[in-house]
């Protein structure tokens, strides 16, 4: 079990890097806040991809969990950097 854990954080790192590059745009994010929001996507992508493998683990992330976690990934980021410019846009 923790051996899966650390997997899916490991791919959901990837996730998150690949989603960076594939987002368009100068980004606002830290590469931190990136890479947890790749480890959100990978979660949702092992979810929703369990569902049409019948599957319930969602540790088991297969193709297409992983291309679902890579497109929930760039739009998490998108929905992240959205919030983030409105708050600095606030301060000044």
């Amino acid at each position: 079990m923790i051996v899966q854990i650390l997997g899916l954080i490991v791919v959901g790192l990837i996730i998150g890097a690949l989603a960076r590059l594939i987002k368009p745009g100068r980004q606002r994010l830290s590469i931190l806040a990136t890479l947890l929001l790749g480890v959100v996507g990978a979660i949702i992508g092992g979810v929703i991809g369990g569902f049409f493998n019948d599957k319930t683990n969602i540790f088991e992330l297969n193709i297409l969990g992983f291309i679902i976690a890579v497109v929930a990934a760039v739009l998490l980021i998108g929905v992240a950097e959205s919030f983030s410019g409105k708050s600095r846009g606030a301060v000044r």
